[in-house]
């Protein structure tokens, strides 16, 4: 099987200029490249470039995907989002790490080496990064879940020690978003460990970001000047850069305000979330059976109720039999089958096999002679070939 590699980039805060975009041609003949983007496929080659040097460049957002079962997502945020500390808790080995430029966090999120073939073997790459880059401005608005899922995945993959402490869990666990559902999906978390996770989260419990009266006080408190700086942004085509603008100065305010808040939730060991996992695994199969047996039940009650509206009138069903198998088609003698394994059950529920069998042998009088339809009901069990 030939190599694949798929490569997304989109810019967000600011567009390519022309020679960003010429830059990025020089790289690549055959890409779609915009003054947002940049896509492109290979199966026999490689980007000629390092993607990381594209993200501190141009982009905000980076999706990559190989057959070789590896998917990555990068994000590109302003360094004045966060402090470096508020990382550190949740980087892993592999699954989640954190790069810095002078302007802004590189972080990143890697799948590798997958042990689902039929998933990479499949897709493409082409819609993750729909799915994935709501995620920059959840976090820009405060939401720690994304890191938690990177560190989470770290778990998945065993790189984090049995006796390693989570990082503080950010509230909503347990309702994520589309997008970090999406990213629980892209890295393949199992699903268990993910609703173990969650299970810390009290009822009812989300992430919401700011309420409105939240949002009411920062507006009122925030300074004219910088109110009317915004506004200019706006009115003059700017709209990135004054949403830019006010979701880091919300963020910043937020954290000021919460700056004294101690941790609400407990923090678990990882060999108490994989005991967890494995209970909530063993739940979640005795309610898939307790489903599937009721689905069961009902199917079993649709069947019988059907049954018995043949069971009505078998005289009517053996006419219809019988019209169906003098056509001497395949489709009818398949329908020929079909009804007689229905009348089969029938007899069976309302009088007996016997009748049924009495019944069948006057049938197979006028018709034993197509082959067709009586290999179909051999290999149906409704009719013995020395039988005739």
């Amino acid at each position: 099987m030939s190599e694949y590699q798929y490569y997304e980039f989109i810019a967000i805060d600011e567009p390519l200029t022309p020679r960003q975009m010429a830059e990025l041609r020089a790289c690549s003949s055959r890409a779609n490249i915009t003054p947002t983007s940049f896509v492109n496929d290979y199966q026999w080659g490689d980007l000629k470039a390092n993607p990381v040097d594209w993200m501190r460049c141009y982009f905000d957002a980076h999706v990559y995907m190989a057959n070789w079962c590896v998917c990555v997502l990068c994000l590109r945020l302003p360094k004045s989002a966060f402090d470096a500390g508020i990382f550190h808790d949740f980087k892993t080995e592999t699954t989640f790490s954190v790069k810095q430029t002078k302007t802004h966090w590189l972080l990143e999120w890697i799948l590798d080496e997958s042990d689902n073939y039929d998933r990479f073997a499949d897709e493409d790459g082409r819609g993750w990064m729909g799915r994935l880059a709501p995620l920059r401005d959840e976090l820009l608005r405060g939401d720690m879940r994304p890191l938690y899922l990177g560190w989470l995945a770290g778990v998945n993959a065993g790189e984090v020690s049995e006796k390693s402490t989570e990082p503080q869990p950010p509230p909503g666990l347990s309702r994520l978003s589309a997008a970090q559902q999406s990213l629980a999906d892209f890295l393949e978390i199992d699903e268990d460990l993910l609703a173990a996770a969650g299970l810390i989260d009290p009822p009812g419990s989300k992430f919401d970001g700011e309420s409105d009266a939240e949002l009411d006080a920062w507006l009122a408190a925030l300074p004219e000047a910088e109110k009317n700086a915004i506004l200019k942004l706006l009115l003059t085509g700017h709209v990135q850069q004054a949403e830019r603008k006010l979701k880091l100065q919300s963020l910043a305010w937020r954290r000021d305000q919460s700056s004294g808040a101690k941790p609400v939730m407990p923090r678990r060991k990882v060999a108490d979330l994989h005991k967890l996992a494995a209970s909530t695994a063993e739940a979640r199969k005795k309610q898939a059976a307790i489903q599937r047996k009721k689905a069961e039940a009902e199917r079993q009650i649709k069947r019988e109720t059907y049954l018995r509206t043949l069971a009505a009138d078998f005289n009517r069903c053996w006419r219809t039999a019988d019209k169906h198998a003098e056509r001497g088609t395949a489709s009818a003698y398949d329908e020929v089958k079909r009804s007689l394994v229905d009348l089969s059950d029938a007899y069976a529920l309302c009088a007996t096999r016997a009748d049924f069998d009495r019944r069948l042998a006057k049938f197979m009088v006028r018709h034993g002679k197509r082959g067709a339809l009586v290999r179909r009901l051999v290999e149906a069990g409704l009719w013995q070939k020395s039988s005739q």
